[in-house]
């Protein structure tokens, strides 16, 4: 079959620097369970359909970050991340000294094997490394005092617990977006457009929906 030359190969950011080789996986899976996965895809396509039209938002996850040069054993990988300022494009990894700069936001979904590691080791890290906000959430509701918790940085270096609203919503200033407990999943809605973000099958299913709604109704006018 002959290849289409009309199209561009994909363009990633540059991986290597000076003969380096950065690892590209940590060998672990995306997600403990199919609740882990689910939640993590969702909150994913939700913040990718939300900055779709703003070429300088980046929302990825499961990729390794690094951020010392060279050091190539020192990468660590968020389920869910947000970075503003930087070009919108494929990566294989993120260094932070290429990009200037570290995430704006992540998210852990937290389960047993990773709760302690989340709350300590990654929290210390993300603070280090400069993310403004680190979000964690428990879809067991076993493991966290709260299933779902965020943290701000501070002037000096260190997070500082976000509290939760009146209907038990947690405010990313960040994103300017509330994040809250939906069944198994988390919600994540926008109070300055008053709208509920939504994956691209829930838009999908919702305008289907409307539109047997309208047709019902014109049957129901023509009857009249």
């Amino acid at each position: 079959m002959a290849s289409d030359k009309s199209k561009k190969p994909i363009q990633y950011a540059p991986t290597d620097d000076d003969g380096i080789y950065y690892p590209e996986s940590d060998g672990k899976p995306l997600a403990e369970t199919d609740l882990h996965r689910i939640v993590i895809v969702n909150t994913y396509q939700k913040l990718e359909a939300y900055y779709e039209d703003s070429d300088d938002v980046y929302v990825s996850g499961n990729l390794l970050i690094y951020d010392v040069p060279g050091k190539t054993r020192r990468s660590i990988s968020p389920d869910v991340m947000v970075v503003f300022g930087i070009e919108k494009k494929m990566r294989r990894t993120y260094k932070i000294w290429e990009e200037g700069k570290a995430p704006d936001f992540v998210m852990e979904v937290t389960s047993k094997s990773t709760y302690k590691n989340d709350l300590r080791k990654k929290k210390t890290r993300y603070a280090h490394i400069g993310v403004r906000e680190y979000f964690l959430y428990d879809p067991e509701r076993s493991y966290l005092s709260d299933s779902l918790i965020g943290f701000r940085l501070n002037e000096e270096g260190k997070y500082d617990a976000i509290p939760s609203s009146q209907d038990n919503r947690i405010l990313s200033a960040v994103l300017g977006i509330e994040f809250s407990i939906q069944d198994d999943d988390v919600g994540l809605y926008v109070p300055t457009s008053e709208q509920w973000l939504q994956t691209p099958t829930e838009k999908a299913q919702q305008a289907e929906a409307e539109v047997r709604r309208l047709r019902a109704e014109i049957e129901r006018l023509k009857k009249a």
